[in-house]
C-alpha cells in the first residue's frame, strides 16, 4: 500500500522503536537540527506543536512523507526541560513528586508539496509521593538523561506512576493510534 518513502524526523531511538512495534518502519531516519528551547511565556501545547512543525520543515524531502512528532511533559503551564544534569533531573521529578502532570505530543505528517496534518495528544500522568532513597536511586541510574521531565515510563520510572489517564505510547514519546491514523489518512497505511 505504502509506496511514498517515509522518512522520520527523529533522534528518538524510542519512536523509531514505537514504530516498529505497529509494524512501521521508515524508509529514513533524519535527525533534526532545530533548537528545542520554549520561547519566553510559550504554554505547553503551543510549543509542542511548534516543535513538531519546525521538525517536520527541517527535514523536507521531495517525494516523501515527513512524520515528526515532539512531546512535552507540563506541570500547569511550566514546561519541564530534557534533564541534562543531575541537579535539574532531581529539580524535575521533585516537582514531579506526589502530583498529576501532562505529557503532551505533537504528531505532524508533511507531504512534499505542503500539505500537513497534525494531531496533539494529551496524557495526564500522576506520581507517587517520591521519598529520597527513590528519587536517589533513580538518578543514580541516568535513565533520566535527555528525557522531558527527567523520567522515562517506559523504564524505572513506571514504579512511580500510580494513575495514567490516555495514551501511554503518548507519554513514551509518541502516540501510536494517532499517528497510524495520520498515515491511514495519507494512503501510506491501508484502511
Amino acid at each position: 500500500m505504502h509506496r511514498i518513502p517515509l522518512v522520520l524526523a527523529s533522534a528518538s531511538p524510542r519512536r523509531l522503536d514505537l514504530l516498529a512495534q505497529i509494524g512501521i518502519a521508515p524508509d529514513r531516519v533524519v535527525s533534526p537540527e532545530i533548537d528545542e528551547t520554549p520561547a519566553r511565556a510559550e504554554l505547553p501545547r503551543a510549543c509542542a506543536l511548534r516543535l513538531a512543525r519546525a521538525k517536520a520543515g527541517a527535514v523536507a524531502a521531495p517525494g516523501c512523507l515527513v512524520l515528526a512528532a515532539d512531546t512535552v511533559v507540563a506541570a500547569g503551564r511550566r514546561i519541564l526541560p530534557k534533564a541534562e544534569t543531575e541537579a535539574e533531573a532531581r529539580r524535575c521529578l521533585a516537582l514531579l513528586s506526589g502530583r498529576r502532570h501532562s505529557v503532551l505530543t505533537a504528531v505532524v505528517l508533511a507531504t512534499s508539496d505542503g500539505r500537513r496534518s497534525e494531531r496533539l495528544v494529551t496524557s495526564v500522568v500522576a506520581f507517587s509521593r517520591l521519598t529520597a532513597p527513590q528519587l536517589d536511586a533513580y538518578v543514580a541510574g541516568g535513565e533520566w538523561q535527555g528525557k522531558a521531565g527527567g523520567y522515562a515510563i517506559q523504564g524505572h520510572a513506571a514504579a512511580f506512576v500510580r494513575f495514567l489517564s490516555g495514551s501511554y505510547s503518548n507519554v513514551v514519546g509518541l502516540p501510536l493510534f494517532e499517528t497510524a491514523q495520520l498515515l491511514r489518512g495519507a494512503g501510506w497505511l491501508s484502511p
